[in-house]
């Protein structure tokens, strides 16, 4: 979830005055659920939902109405069957997480008011002592939470779900995600961008290489994707996890890994964060941060791998929203560069290619993948939903 605009911003709401015809289908049903004590907000930012928050009757206080976008991207995979039953078992587990209350018929998640600790604190920056040590205390309530004491339903295969400390195996799976949700789904209509930015199919071949030999921890809860914009900090002060929708059960240290990748914190802040998080995860269940200083080097090496096959389709896409966005190009080009770049290793790329080139490349794939002149606003087939 990312910071929330009111009614009437440009580009991001619409009056209640507007017709009905006018309004997505999301917002018609935000408009007749809300008590109207106060506006509908929305829609939030964010890339995978269309998300509304309202009041609906009965004293709920405000919630949060959303439905997956028909266009997003999902490259990333789902374990639990409803990221709100999650929540459910998690209450009285896990501190200051989204609540769930049922409105007519449906389970809404409570809107936590506050601003994400992106707003305050942008990535590179260290975050204040007080949230950092909530930070802590997040990876602290999860660590008993294992599979047999999480009554939630889950819907990934017996494959997705390895036996407890089999890490090796944990992050093979997500090897196999990539290659087959991400890089093979849209191979065919994107394999020329991939290759021409020196990404072939031996790549992932390397990648497998390159990460196998985990040493085995004990398997607990994991919330998969804890960076800035998923911590919001309220008037008080305190420390709020939404988006739980990545959540697994797996190798803690893989949430580690992730957290750091995706926080980019000051180097003295992090080294504090691993030395805090080992003493934690150690104190509750021994053998959780095994071998961590082999084995996060590793598990770093997967989530930039990973992220060159998500974001060479995801910059391709968010350049042809509206027409081919040339005022972008620099800015998108520069960011898929930055991870070709950290990825050249564990990928064994021979070369990577300049900025610029990156940027050529977009643009030929852009005309011939679609056919037509740049401008023009066809969705090309790769685009599939996961």
């Amino acid at each position: 979830m990312l910071p929330s605009y009111p009614i009437g911003a440009t580009g991001m709401g619409r009056t209640r005055e507007m017709a009905p015809q006018l309004l997505s289908p999301v917002r018609q049903r935000a408009e007749a659920m809300n008590d109207g004590s106060s506006l509908v907000r929305g829609p939030l930012k964010g890339y995978h939902h269309e998300t509304y928050v309202l009041s609906p009757p009965g004293g709920a206080g405000r919630v949060k109405l959303r439905e997956p976008r028909a266009t997003s991207l999902w490259f990333d995979r789902r374990c639990f069957q409803s990221e709100e039953e999650l929540l459910r078992g998690l209450k009285g587990r896990v501190d200051r997480v989204p609540e769930v209350v049922d409105v007519e018929g449906m389970g809404l998640q409570t809107f936590i008011e506050g601003r994400t600790l992106g707003a305050h604190r942008r990535a590179g920056r260290p975050v204040p002592d007080a949230v950092f040590e909530q930070i802590v205390g997040v990876f602290r309530q999860m660590v008993p939470i294992t599979a047999e004491t999480l009554h939630v339903e889950r819907r990934c295969s017996p494959q997705d779900a390895p036996a407890d400390g089999d890490t090796d195996a944990f992050l093979k799976r997500l090897v196999v995600f990539v290659e087959e949700q991400v890089y093979a789904t849209n191979r065919e209509e994107c394999g020329g961008l991939f290759a021409e930015l020196g990404v072939r199919d031996e790549a992932l071949v390397h990648l497998k290489k390159n990460v196998a030999g985990l040493s085995e921890r004990p398997f607990c809860l994991l919330h998969g994707d804890l960076h800035r914009e998923n911590f919001i900090i309220d008037p008080q002060g305190d420390l709020w996890t939404i988006d739980w929708e990545l959540a697994m059960v797996g190798d803690p240290l893989y949430d580690l890994a992730t957290h750091l990748y995706l926080m980019r914190y000051p180097a003295d802040q992090e080294e504090r964060l691993i030395g805090e998080w080992c003493e934690v995860v150690e104190g509750i269940r021994p053998g959780s941060s095994r071998a961590w200083e082999n084995d996060l080097r590793l598990i770093t090496a997967f989530k930039k791998g990973q992220s060159v096959f998500t974001d060479t389709v995801r910059a391709a896409k968010s350049l042809r929203e509206t027409g081919f966005r040339w005022a972008a190009l620099p800015r998108v080009a520069g960011k898929l560069h930055d991870a070709l770049a950290a990825a050249a290793d564990p990928l064994g790329l021979e070369g990577v290619p300049s900025r610029r080139q990156v940027a050529a490349a977009l643009v030929r794939w852009h005309r011939e993948s679609a056919g037509t002149r740049a401008g023009e606003t066809r969705t090309p087939k790769c685009w599939h939903p996961q």
